[in-house]
């Protein structure tokens, strides 16, 4: 099959799709967890969040996965694994990110357990308690989709500080053949 033409994110991905997924994020769970992993670590110097993405990235190849397995395990992860699965492939991967840029819950192990050297954190947390951002179509050969990554800072209770944020990599295929009018 050839590579369709790639879809536009900014258009699929359009205010009531954002704030269909903000409704779900929501959940007192994530929130909860989020302050909770905040309050747990505080502020980590360098040194100490490379050291936890450093053993991230080394139990991926090992047998004994502590840090992954205890991410995996939690509440959160376990309510973003079930909302991936209610959505019927339209999501293909959820993480949620403390203030240090460290994964606090996700649908499934990620490469990396520190995001916040990436835009997808940058672009939200350090912008402001409602930012988002719409990260670039990429082809998954594997899957023979278009995704993207919606970006959201997610914000205390008051919405005037960012607590951590989101990302919620999107099937822009099926978000697309979903959005046809029906013939």
């Amino acid at each position: 099959m050839a590579q369709p033409p790639a879809p536009d994110p900014e258009s699929l991905i359009n205010p009531a799709f954002i704030e269909s997924v903000r409704a779900w994020l929501g959940n007192p769970i994530v929130a909860l967890s989020i302050e909770s992993q905040n309050d747990l670590r505080g502020s980590l110097q360098q040194n100490e969040i490379d050291a936890l993405d450093g053993q991230w990235r080394a139990e991926r190849e090992n047998d004994d996965k502590p840090l992954i397995s205890a991410t995996l395990s939690a509440p959160l992860s376990i309510y973003l694994l079930r909302v991936q699965a209610e959505s019927v492939g339209l999501f293909t991967e959820l993480f949620v990110m403390d203030a240090n840029g460290l994964n606090v819950g996700q649908s499934a192990i990620t490469g990396d357990y520190w995001q916040g050297d990436e835009a997808k954190f940058q672009k939200t947390f350090d912008v402001s308690p409602d930012a988002i951002f719409i990260d670039e179509a990429e082809w998954d050969e594997d899957r023979m989709i278009w995704r993207a990554q919606l970006n959201l800072a997610l914000a205390n209770e008051a919405k005037t500080k960012a607590i951590g944020s989101a990302t919620v990599e999107v099937n822009l295929t099926e978000l697309q053949r979903r959005s046809m009018p029906a013939s």
